[in-house]
């Protein structure tokens, strides 16, 4: 067990799902005069530590459920190969969610208690992704709860923590964030299918199969920029928002890669996504930023 062990196990490439969501929420606060610099800080900081014991969680629950088998065509899980124990990867869960609570914690001294909700809601919708007697995972409901918590609550709850209050522009923002997220998690159970089929876990790529996945991909990305025109015209967000188009021509792109690939060749695309919704977010942040 070593450190570059641990570092595979937290899985920098999903990092931009915990990135994302803060930088729109803040640049929302900051559109609505009411940006806060540490609760943002700190919010980034609670959001990557969450992301982090949801990957060892992920990791300990699939090796507990039979998920990660030697067939898997995915990267190595650590747990599952050995490289870190169960008990180990266990105690990584614990900090990784003892860290995101201290964060927490002053959170709660500038918001109030609302934040102890969001976060533990958080924290439970990570482990019982693959852990518990009925992992939600396991039951085709990964990418509605990714959307949710990695998209609206993100998105609204760094905005919350900055101005005290939840406006429409924050909970229509972290519409296409959710969603970009979600096509995280729909590329990953496409390459699993097959051994998750086997295993039991009943994803939305198990019980539909690829065609429809691919096309809920798509029709994610297309969700994502409506979203955003949507914002526009409500005048919740400035015109300058609309360069967030500018990133069309890499997100059909990537979908059409998306769609030729399957297996270990998904496996490169599956970072990608998480890349391009960080560059949907940084784009889409600098339009609400931009002066009027």
């Amino acid at each position: 067990m070593s450190l570059a062990h641990w570092i595979a196990a937290a899985r920098p490439r999903t990092f931009p799902a915990a990135m994302a969501p803060v930088a729109v929420g803040t640049a929302v606060a900051w559109h609505e005069d009411t940006y806060n610099y540490w609760p943002a800080l700190i919010s980034l900081l609670g959001a990557l530590f969450i992301q982090i014991g949801a990957n060892f969680a992920n990791d300990l629950g699939d090796f507990r459920q039979g998920a990660d088998s030697v067939d898997r065509v995915g990267p190595t899980r650590a747990t599952s190969a050995g490289l870190i124990s169960p008990t180990s990867m266990r105690n990584g869960v614990i900090a990784a969610f003892a860290a995101a609570m201290a964060c927490g914690f002053y959170l709660v001294t500038v918001a109030g208690w609302p934040v102890v909700a969001i976060g533990l809601t958080s924290i439970l919708a990570a482990l019982l992704y693959t852990g518990g007697p009925t992992p939600y995972g396991y039951r085709g409901l990964g990418e509605l709860f990714v959307f949710v918590f990695f998209g609206l609550v993100a998105v609204a709850g760094t905005f919350y923590v900055q101005a005290l209050r939840v406006s429409p522009g924050a909970l229509l923002a972290g519409v296409p964030i959710g969603l970009l997220c979600a096509n995280i998690l729909v590329v990953n159970n496409i390459r699993d299918r097959q051994s998750d089929a086997r295993a039991g876990k009943r994803t939305l790529a198990v019980l539909f199969g690829r065609g429809p996945c691919l096309a809920m991909y798509g029709c994610f990305l297309a969700l994502a920029y409506v979203a955003v025109m949507v914002g526009i015209a409500l005048r919740w967000y400035p015109i300058s928002a609309s360069i967030t188009l500018l990133t069309a021509p890499f997100a059909d792109q990537l979908a059409k890669r998306v769609a030729s690939a399957d297996g270990r060749d998904l496996n490169p695309l599956l970072g990608e996504t998480a890349m391009f919704e960080l560059m949907f977010a940084v784009v889409f942040t600098i339009g609400i930023l931009i002066p009027t």
